[in-house]
């Protein structure tokens, strides 16, 4: 089953709406949609490997513009939709008492766990809520997810052939890590 769901996205990331969907998925990801584009953008990349540049620039600031409605989700529309997503992430607590933290630490606090498996969403709307200086959680957020995008990109360019052969070859063992620090991304969040 696994490999015919990695045989059907590597065909897929080579149609033109490939991109596409990476840019709206990047863009969800960092304010209400539960999945990361990385597995969409290393496929694309293994795919046109020639784009792997251009590819993490779209992804990058996808990204940051979908962080900055999930600020503006935090900052406007707490009570209503940031409530809820902090629900679905089971955050509510963390997500209040992170607002302190912001106010010192907000650039430092963005780049790293922008830059992490952390669910991005709960730092975008987190720096909303506590009112993080917008010039700031901009330039942390292209740095976080720039370094991210582009470290990915970066294997890949430089690896390409070879890293498909290793994903290929050991697809089940890097979904399961995959999983892993998602999982581990979540649990740090919320009790950490």
């Amino acid at each position: 089953m696994l490999q015919k769901t990695y045989s059907t996205m590597m065909s897929y990331a080579a149609t033109p709406k490939a991109t596409w969907w990476l840019s709206l998925i990047a863009f969800a990801e960092s304010s209400i949609f539960p999945l990361p584009p990385d597995p969409l953008l290393i496929a694309i990349i293994l795919n046109r490997r020639e784009s792997a540049w251009a590819l993490a620039t779209l992804c990058t600031l996808s990204s940051v513009v979908g962080g900055l409605l999930g600020y503006a989700i935090g900052y406007a529309l707490y009570e209503t939709v940031g409530q809820a997503i902090a629900q679905t992430y089971g955050m509510e607590q963390k997500l209040v008492g992170l607002q302190t933290q912001f106010q010192q630490w907000g650039f430092w606090i963005v780049t790293l766990k922008g830059f992490t498996p952390i669910p991005y969403k709960i730092v975008t709307i987190a720096s909303g809520l506590a009112g993080l200086n917008l010039g700031t959680f901009i330039c942390a957020s292209l740095l976080a997810r720039g370094m991210r995008f582009f470290l990915v990109a970066g294997l890949l360019w430089r690896w390409g052939p070879d890293i498909r052969d290793f994903i290929e070859q050991w697809l089940g063992w890097l979904t399961g890590l995959t999983l892993l620090g998602l999982i581990a991304g979540f649990i740090i969040l919320r009790y950490i």
